[in-house]
């Protein structure tokens, strides 16, 4: 029997502290000096355990999953737009929401391994950088092809996903604990960012579960649809991210974590460039369909799942 992690329950506690109208409020800056840190420690881990690969055994794989991850959104377009009924627009920014991925959900299948005591390949961590850029650019296109107004600022939109703070902070982190790594010098830093790492991530979980619970009243607006895409589709992107791990000789681990990285979607990358790239696009959908339904449900029962979806594939080989 899976052990549901205990840090995941902060997140339980701010959805109840939102619904019960709590006065409970983490200061701004603290939220965002958390995401900081996330980020830095995530990318950081990453690199120290990239810097036992050589950089062309991991490129190939890494392009290669990254470039199939550019399905995701191709994929959930049509189910949003012909099924659900949404606008052009807005099926084009929650495909893209889908496509991308969510660093905190990383982090939580990072602390199940861990629980586990199951090692992962570190370059997992420049896959979910990477992850970013295509399902952005593939969701704006399909938003915007066809529609008239005005027509999308390419070298804008490439500059704020590119610069965006998730994924300029995850490449350096990633950089300089690979640097850390190669030099063996990790242990300046180690009881920083992996020590205090699953603190730190309590108090982010309990803030996402503040936000969740305000984005409760756009998901219940869409009703039963958004409910079921928000927890069917990632477990479908899951199974594929878990089938592609296995093909590519990833190991348990790794491959649990690759169907993670396919089944989770962003809510803070995402919206910040969806806000630029398609401005017609209402942003209550997304977010609500992303923090308040797909978060939960991952974090919860889908990434226990994607373990097992991960232990199933690896038995094939057995």
């Amino acid at each position: 029997m899976t052990t549901i992690q205990p840090v995941v329950f902060f997140f339980v506690a701010g959805v109840l502290a939102g619904v019960i109208k709590s006065d409970l409020k983490i200061p701004e800056a603290l939220y965002k000096s958390l995401s900081l840190f996330l980020l830095i420690a995530i990318g950081f881990k990453g690199g120290v355990s990239m810097a036992k690969y050589e950089i062309m055994e991991v490129l190939p794989i890494a392009v290669s999953m990254v470039i199939l991850a550019a399905l995701i959104p191709l994929t959930a377009y049509p189910i949003l737009r012909f099924i659900g009924k949404f606008t052009q627009a807005d099926a084009g920014a929650i495909a893209a929401h889908y496509g991308s991925v969510s660093a905190v959900t990383f982090a939580v299948g990072v602390a199940f391994l861990a629980a586990k005591d199951e090692p992962s390949e570190g370059y997992m961590v420049l896959i979910m950088a990477l992850m970013e850029i295509p399902a952005l650019v593939t969701g704006t296109i399909l938003a915007r092809a066809g529609a008239g107004g005005e027509k999308t600022q390419w070298g804008k939109l490439m500059h704020e996903i590119l610069t965006g703070t998730s994924l300029y902070l995850l490449i350096v982190g990633v950089l300089i604990g690979y640097y850390a790594g190669v030099v063996k010098l990790v242990s300046p830093l180690d009881k920083m960012f992996m020590d205090l790492f699953m603190g730190v991530l309590a108090f982010f979980l309990l803030e996402m579960g503040l936000l969740a619970a305000a984005r409760l009243k756009a998901v219940m607006d869409k009703g039963v649809f958004i409910i079921a895409f928000g927890i069917l589709f990632p477990l479908t992107a899951g199974m594929f991210g878990a089938y592609l791990g296995w093909i590519f000789g990833l190991s348990e681990g790794g491959t649990m974590l690759l169907a993670v990285l396919y089944a989770s979607c962003s809510y803070i990358a995402a919206p910040a460039a969806m806000r630029i790239a398609v401005p017609d696009a209402d942003p209550a959908l997304s977010i609500g369909a992303s923090l308040g339904v797909t978060f939960p449900f991952n974090i919860f029962i889908g990434v226990p799942i994607y373990w097992e979806m991960a232990h199933w594939f690896h038995g094939i080989a057995v």
